[in-house]
């Protein structure tokens, strides 16, 4: 909600375990580092996100992360409420983005966005790295699964894993971090990059948006790598579907010399981004899309409790055959177990066999937006968060 009452976590609240302070409801993804969890604080009744942590994670990060979210206060950047240790774990409580990130609602309706939602989105985006690079600060890791919208249709940027802090001392980065696709051709080249960085990752966002995934999204992660340096700046694969505004846009923002692109300020003044509707024209994409989600999660339900009533049959089927089995001679029963168990490993590999097929070809063809982005974030996530030196 725009009002957004809680500011921060009370210092009572504070000193008190996590446990008593929240409850933890479901576990919503995960995200750089960490699981994160939807909680109810028991102080005011508002639903916050909690990020855990295993502390054996890189704490330097982490703790440059809670800095610089401690640091914003921006109604376009998650807001950071408090943190607590608790046995190996960091908790980090921030603002609850009920509709999820822009990739998951992507993925769950297993379609791309209209122009309209995505300039809307963008337009959020653009004020929260207006923002950001205002405060000094390079996100570092824009993309669609690092733009979360609340129910209202509100686009916040979150997930600063990788975000680095600008000063003026080092100006210049020189580590490679960040998600290869979205990466800008001078951070991979690694001679040293600022904000602008950033407006390359947006305009490979924008395209994300568009056609369910990223610019060679198809192709090895370390062979983009090479090829976003090298080639001309990506475009949609099918133009004429975009207004020439939209194009114009993205064109604006995918500049190969850092020099020459613009900035989060002058392309809020781009008359493509002038014409976003209010975020209110995303609560009909949102609404979609949890209740494709609550349905799903209300059939995974009834297959779960039907599976447990199956296995709940077998076991007393089971247990009545030991038994009967057990009344005969030992020879039986030995034998019946030797057969019992090698059924038992050969149904297992089939099992497995049968799974992964399954798996891979749902994939396939249920969706079909975003499939490799799903694998590859699987893959790189933990890249994402590490200096790469190539």
């Amino acid at each position: 909600n725009n009002k957004d009452p809680l500011k921060k976590l009370s210092e009572d609240s504070l000193t008190k375990q996590p446990e008593e302070v929240f409850d933890v409801l479901e576990k919503l993804g995960e995200g750089s580092y960490g699981c994160v969890f939807k909680a109810h604080y028991k102080e005011t009744g508002e639903i916050v996100a909690i990020k855990q942590v295993p502390v054996e994670s890189d704490l330097q990060e982490i703790i440059k992360e809670i800095s610089i979210m401690q640091q914003c206060n921006s109604p376009h950047v998650v807001r950071y409420y408090g943190s607590y240790f608790k046995n190996t774990d960091l908790w980090i409580v921030m603002e609850y983005c009920g509709a999820g990130s822009v990739s998951d609602i992507i993925r769950i309706r297993n379609k791309t966005l209209k122009e309209e939602e995505i300039v809307t989105i963008l337009q959020s985006t653009l004020k929260g790295l207006e923002y950001l690079h205002f405060m000094r600060k390079i996100h570092r890791d824009i993309k669609a699964g690092n733009i979360l919208l609340n129910s209202e249709g509100q686009a916040k940027l979150a997930d600063f894993g990788v975000a680095g802090q600008l000063t003026d001392t080092m100006a210049k980065r020189n580590t490679v971090i960040g998600t290869p696709f979205w990466m800008a051709p001078e951070v991979i080249q690694e001679i040293g990059y600022n904000c602008v960085a950033d407006i390359w990752s947006l305009g490979i966002t924008a395209i994300e948006m568009a056609e369910g995934k990223p610019p060679y999204a198809d192709i090895h992660p370390m062979r983009a790598i090479f090829m976003i340096p090298t080639n001309p700046p990506p475009t949609f694969r099918n133009p004429d579907l975009w207004s020439p505004g939209f194009r114009d846009f993205v064109s604006q923002c995918l500049v190969k010399n850092p020099e020459n692109r613009a900035t989060a300020t002058q392309l809020l003044q781009h008359p493509f981004i002038k014409s976003a509707k209010p975020n209110s024209i995303l609560r009909a994409l949102i609404t979609d899309a949890m209740e494709i989600k609550l349905k799903r999660q209300e059939e995974e339900q009834r297959e779960q409790d039907a599976d447990d009533d199956e296995n709940s049959d077998e076991d007393e089927v089971d247990q009545g055959t030991m038994v009967r089995a057990g009344t005969g001679d030992s020879g039986t029963i030995r034998a019946a177990g030797s057969l019992g168990s090698s059924l038992g490993s050969s149904a297992g590999t089939m099992i497995e066999h049968d799974d992964t097929g399954t798996l891979q070809s749902q994939l396939g063809t249920m969706v079909i937006n975003s499939n490799d982005d799903e694998d590859d974030d699987d893959d790189e996530d933990a890249g994402t968060m590490k200096s790469k030196s190539l």
